[in-house]
């Protein structure tokens, strides 16, 4: 199969390395230096110094070349590069499949990627997400990963599960694109939250009490959007939040940790020189919660955290000092 993969990030580079041995891949950067770099190098020394360029992957920052007889593009940039590169594949190809492998809600509009697609590319009917628990550089090391690939079209995500499953990357049709979706994005918040709990030293009992009942809140913000609670229960839920939340690879992690020192947010990132997504989703995902009426206490205290000027022991003080509750109501 033809594949352009857009952004030669961390992510779309382990995506392009993985997809490469079976399929004809083409690898968009957006700029030119870094094009440069990747082809006369074969190896992306920002995010993945470890991992060779395989022969046969292409490199080009000319976007219209990349994706012109793709059968598939698939999106792996950041969320705020979803809308971009969605609206600049419309205006130069009809009805291509398209895959996304961002992870988040769109700032600003509360969008999930879905929503986002669906204005920019509206004529595009073949679309879904791919998603799981997956570190780029373990995918692109060629270590075992499984993820899912999800759309509302049972059929195409059944399709292109198998046209890109492989031993070592194993992927799993899923229909609900939306439960699959808010699994991806809301673990990035509980994740920095666990990095604050294990950062102010507060044991391995809170960290599991803490991704636990944050897989309730995200499971109760999922079905409230219109996805399915048991979606919760695979790769794209509860199999991402445990490593998002406890894996060293993990940026959105790092921020918790880093918090938990009472580093400024904007240190913090400037250090960490990639995209932590769990940043930007907590604004998003506390706005809408409240809109929709969704108990969500740990998404408020990150943005207590990120947004708010409080400090780390403070929020997990008033955190511990909730009233009891009963664990499944009704």
């Amino acid at each position: 199969m033809r594949i352009a993969v857009l952004g030669a990030g961390a992510w779309g580079t382990a995506l392009a390395i993985a997809f490469a041995p079976r399929h004809q891949v083409r690898l968009w950067a957006r700029e030119a230096e870094l094009s440069a770099a990747l082809h006369a190098e074969r190896v992306n020394r920002q995010f993945l110094p470890d991992c060779p360029l395989p022969d046969a992957l292409e490199v080009s920052d000319d976007f219209e070349a990349v994706v012109a007889d793709a059968e598939l593009v698939l999106v792996a940039t950041p969320i705020v590069g979803l809308r971009p590169s969605l609206e600049r594949l419309a205006r130069c190809r009809d009805n291509v499949s398209v895959l996304w492998a961002c992870k988040g809600f769109e700032a600003g509009s509360g969008l999930l990627p879905h929503q986002v697609a669906a204005e920019a590319c509206p004529g595009f009917a073949r679309v879904g997400a791919l998603s799981g628990p997956s570190f780029a550089r373990e995918v692109a090391l060629g270590l075992p990963s499984a993820v899912t690939l999800a759309a509302n079209d049972a059929a195409f995500a059944a399709d292109f599960a198998a046209r890109l499953h492989s031993p070592l990357l194993r992927i799993y049709a899923h229909d609900d694109l939306i439960g699959v979706e808010v699994g991806g994005a809301v673990k990035n918040v509980m994740a920095i939250a666990t990095g604050v709990c294990d950062g102010l030293g507060l044991g391995m009992n809170s960290r599991a009490a803490l991704i636990t009942r944050g897989l309730a809140e995200i499971t109760r913000l999922a079905v409230a959007l219109g996805a399915r609670e048991q979606s919760m229960l695979g790769l794209a839920g509860i199999g991402d939040l445990i490593l998002t939340c406890t894996g060293a690879l993990s940026r959105n992690r790092q921020v918790g940790l880093k918090l938990a020192e009472g580093k400024p947010l904007q240190t913090i990132l400037d250090e960490l020189g990639h995209v932590a997504e769990g940043v930007p989703t907590a604004r998003e995902v506390r706005t809408l919660s409240r809109k929709l009426g969704v108990e969500m206490p740990i998404t408020e205290a990150v943005c207590a955290l990120l947004y708010d000027g409080e400090a780390a022991g403070d929020v997990v003080g008033r955190l511990l000092e909730r009233s009891p509750k009963v664990e499944f109501p009704g």
